[in-house]
């Protein structure tokens, strides 16, 4: 007999860093597959687009900063306005930078910080409640092969990615008797617009040998597909061409 998977048809996902890259590739991926997406990210314009693209009936946005608490629950506010409950938190957005720990300013050090781990938090005490009550639902981190081995030019960020790992292993602990599954989606380097201009150049033909956003939504979607009984935690992907 054919393995069951879940069918995901209605399911709420909740996904942050939704513009581009991998957030949009699994709003779309998810949308295609019958769920109802809630976008995040800080532009607009972009996300409206986006909003477009995949239709009314199946997304809808919210602008601002995931990091900061207030804009966090208003993404579970509008989710559970909109749709009805949240089955699915995917904190997808992050900032990279690359080079020395005194290569940028403390802005912009700080920026990446807030985006990559505060926004991973305060996104899920947003939504959790929801899937506290109904006892059931999936967080979905989407981390780097970097938070479990930092580079020599990416000290900070590897932090940043090394805190979610630590979060979405005491969450597993804490939430798995209660019918939450968390798990870590950690890729390699991906082919998105993702620290272009901080380390990364556009068109560099490093690039071609990146995964691919879809790639890694496809483990998105998978986490979520996997019967209820079972629960997996980290996921690391790479490329046929990038070293481990």
């Amino acid at each position: 007999m054919t393995y069951q998977l879940r069918d995901i048809k209605g399911k709420v996902v909740v996904i942050t860093g939704a513009t581009s890259g991998i957030g949009k590739a699994a709003a779309e991926q998810l949308v295609e597959q019958g769920a109802k997406v809630v976008l995040n990210a800080r532009n607009k314009a972009r996300l409206d687009e986006i909003v477009a693209q995949l239709g009314a009936d199946n997304a809808v946005a919210v602008a601002g900063d995931c990091g900061d608490p207030v804009v966090a629950r208003e993404i579970a506010s509008t989710a559970l306005a909109k749709f009805g409950t949240i089955d699915t938190i995917v904190p997808n957005a992050g900032i990279g930078m690359y080079g020395s720990i005194l290569d940028y300013s403390d802005d912009e050090v700080n920026r990446m910080m807030r985006t990559n781990y505060e926004g991973t938090v305060h996104v899920i005490r947003a939504c959790l409640p929801t899937m506290l009550e109904k006892m059931e639902g999936d967080i979905i981190v989407v981390a780097s092969v970097a938070g479990f081995r930092g580079g020599g030019d990416e000290s900070i960020y590897a932090g940043t990615k090394h805190a979610q790992v630590g979060l979405a292993g005491g969450l597993d602990r804490e939430l798995r008797s209660k019918g939450v599954r968390v798990a870590l989606v950690c890729p390699a380097g991906t082919e998105t617009e993702f620290a272009i201009g901080a380390g990364r150049t556009t068109g560099s033909p490093a690039l071609a040998e990146y995964l691919r956003p879809d790639d890694v939504a496809f483990q998105i979607t998978t986490i979520m597909r996997q019967p209820l009984s079972v629960r997996s935690h980290i996921w690391t992907l790479w490329s046929m061409q990038q070293q481990s």
